[in-house]
């Protein structure tokens, strides 16, 4: 079976990060939203990217900030795609001239149809589980049955994935890369080191 591409999401320290690329993550994500429990300073994620190895992408993310915080970031931590988590509009996340993944809380499949139509720019959509207070790094999932069955964009899978259902997930959505956070966590923003490790496994061995 084809390799998948994983990101581990609500990276908040150098240990959990190198954690993740000594285990081959392709990605790690730093949170840059205030009201998020992962969120990094803009120091820590400094420190954090200092310490990566070569060829380990990073992705910033942003749920309904403004242009000047955004632009300040992205001048301050070299991170390599942007990802919007938030209500943004495609000329919203392709002004900053960088790749950027739109991620889309999914409710029924019309949500699904709309992102594909309107954010033709994006490297890539990210299908995530829909809260009505929260953007993403919930530990819920949604009906995989709802994706279409063949996405003619690149996309990523992300909500409640875990030890558990990964490999069913995976056979299941055929996603080409998936996103992981909570379900490798201690507690919000805490990775645990031995579940990173026994996931990425399963993801190679499935």
């Amino acid at each position: 079976m084809s390799y998948k591409r994983t990101k581990i999401c609500g990276i908040t320290n150098i240990e959990d990060a190198l954690c993740a690329a000594e285990n081959g993550a392709d990605a790690i994500g730093l949170v840059f939203f205030a009201k998020s429990p992962r969120c990094v300073s803009l120091e820590t994620a400094q420190k954090i990217v200092a310490k990566l190895p070569p060829f380990v992408s990073v992705v910033g993310l942003f749920v309904n900030q403004n242009i000047d915080e955004i632009q300040h970031i992205i001048n301050s931590v070299p991170v390599d795609y942007l990802q919007f988590h938030g209500d943004e509009d495609e000329t919203f996340c392709q002004q900053f001239n960088r790749p950027y993944i739109k991620a889309v809380r999914v409710q029924n499949s019309n949500d699904i149809q709309a992102a594909l139509n309107s954010f033709k720019t994006a490297r890539a959509l990210l299908f995530d589980a829909y809260h009505p207070q929260e953007y993403g790094g919930t530990g819920d999932s949604f009906d995989w049955d709802m994706l279409p069955e063949n996405i003619n964009r690149p996309w990523i899978l992300a909500g409640g994935l875990t030890l558990d259902n990964v490999q069913s997930a995976i056979k299941q959505s055929n996603a080409q890369a998936i996103d992981l956070s909570s379900g490798v966590e201690i507690r919000k923003g805490i990775k645990d080191h031995s579940k990173i490790k026994a996931l990425m496994q399963k993801i190679r061995n499935r």
